[in-house]
């Protein structure tokens, strides 16, 4: 639809007392993200990011510090005097900045994270439809207790008469089943008339934005009310506890999205993926795997259970086995990794290579073909192609202050147990014999062996037997 002339405010002001948390309400996470990191994505994709005012207030330097690179812009609310008074301030800003005041204003709370970019464009749909002065986004939950309710003027028109704060609902509207979600869509200059006349005249001495609805009534203006789909879409949160029914919600839909385009998923009530996360068709996800961050999964891999991949990048045709962390990793097309790897950010892994048992990587390349399979640790390196890094063999990256590069060419073979003491080149076609310590560079196609000579002595075994047999008997003579 065409949203020329709209803004969008979100309200993100409030401190969320109830949640008994020292951090702000819209900076704790549902799938993956901030609260308000959700809502601010549903409102972009209605108008620019400009055109989104953020109304912050409790702790605002840090919620800007988490949001502000998303491009929107800031209305300080300093003293949270209720909804009514944090639209006064957008008020205030667009009379301040001298910016030109949109046509129509969409509100929309920093704590319902569900909200859909479909329901907020069927409200700027049917304000614009209904010429309206103000319309409301409602909900029909299974319980309305404790809920502001709307009222409307015939059961099936779109006209609103009242909005009514539980405690004020009379005998006959105790079962009116709307509620009033706290996400509107005003006419600018029909709000901007009515902020200056709100009072606070009320149990929380605050200003309701509520209260403009019976004022634009009043005045003959049209308010009229659309209904969300779902009532988890327009559902705070005010208790950890109701925190993490929004973040089952958001990951189960997660996850029926990827499902329906081709993702197998095993028990999906066990996984934990984010909402940014893609996965393409025919990939395998077993039970208990997290999926975090922006990870990209292709197709025709599998993930077995209890690996955990964050912020990564994984080609087509991996499979990463039971119990692998990757975070900040690159992973190409038919590597297999694991079981219990490690991959530390900056690990970029190539075309078929093996990472196997207890490997752990960081800020290393490895080429096409490369095995690491038991034991490693593989950091600050560049490991070219067909490389075997044999069970045990690390590379000596920091010297106490300083981290140095290894670099290990193609085809070469470092033997079990080998320590490699960067700064430090293995030439391509190089051999390392097992238990080495490498500190100088060596030549293509060279074998180089950093170990004392082994001694051997014969009958060694016996002859210590007998000196302990004969200290014995000399000893039980002495008692």
């Amino acid at each position: 639809m065409n949203t020329k002339g709209f803004a969008i405010a979100i309200m993100a002001a409030g401190k969320g007392t109830r949640l008994k948390s020292k951090r702000p309400k819209v900076l704790h996470e549902i799938g993956g993200q901030a609260l308000l990191l959700h809502v601010i994505a549903a409102a972009k994709t209605l108008v620019p990011a400009d055109q989104i005012y953020c109304i912050i207030g409790h702790e605002a330097d840090r919620v800007k510090a988490t949001v502000e690179s998303t491009g929107i812009r800031f209305v300080l609310q300093e003293e949270q005097l209720g909804t009514g008074h944090a639209l006064q301030m957008v008020k205030a800003y667009f009379a301040l900045s001298g910016e030109p005041v949109p046509q129509n204003l969409l509100v929309l709370s920093g704590d319902v994270p569900l909200i859909k970019p479909e329901t907020i464009a069927s409200i700027a749909q049917l304000h614009l439809a209904e010429r309206a002065a103000m319309t409301i986004l409602t909900a029909v939950p299974k319980d309305p207790n404790g809920y502001g309710r709307v009222l409307r003027r015939t059961p099936d028109g779109p006209e609103v008469t009242a909005i009514v704060e539980q405690k004020s609902l009379k005998p006959d509207q105790l079962s009116a089943p709307e509620i009033n979600s706290g996400i509107y869509c005003f006419e600018t200059s029909a709000l901007f008339s009515k902020l200056d006349l709100l009072s606070t005249d009320n149990a929380h001495r605050e200003f309701y934005l509520t209260d403009v609805a019976a004022m634009l009534v009043a005045d003959g203006r049209r308010v009229v009310a659309v209904k969300a789909q779902s009532v988890d879409e327009v559902l705070g949160a005010n208790t950890i506890a109701e925190m993490m029914h929004l973040d089952a919600a958001m990951r189960l839909e997660t996850a029926s999205r990827l499902m329906a385009s081709g993702v197998t998923i095993f028990r999906p009530e066990t996984c934990i993926i984010d909402a940014q996360v893609t996965v393409e068709p025919d990939t395998i996800i077993e039970p208990f795997v997290q999926l975090l961050g922006a990870t990209k999964i292709g197709s025709d891999c599998r993930i077995r259970s209890y690996s955990v991949i964050q912020n990564s990048v994984v080609a087509d045709n991996v499979t990463i086995r039971n119990g692998c962390i990757l975070d900040g990793a690159e992973v190409s097309n038919g590597a297999i990794l694991g079981p219990y790897s490690h991959l530390r950010p900056e690990s970029r892994i190539g075309e078929g290579a093996h990472i196997g048992n207890f490997v752990e990587t960081k800020k290393v390349t490895i080429g096409k073909g490369s095995k690491a399979n038991h034991l490693n640790y593989l950091g600050d390196a560049v490991i070219g192609a067909g490389t075997n890094i044999g069970a045990g063999a690390i590379t000596c990256n920091y010297d106490g202050v300083h981290k140095h590069q290894t670099t290990i060419g193609d085809g070469v073979f470092v033997g079990s147990d080998s320590t490699l003491v960067a700064p430090v080149t293995l030439a391509s076609g190089s051999y390392i014999a097992a238990g080495s310590c490498i500190t100088e560079d060596v030549p293509e196609g060279a074998l180089a062996l950093g170990r004392s000579r082994q001694t051997t002595k014969p009958g060694w075994v016996a002859t210590k037997k007998a000196k302990q047999e004969a200290k014995k008997a000399v000893e039980e003579t002495q008692r």
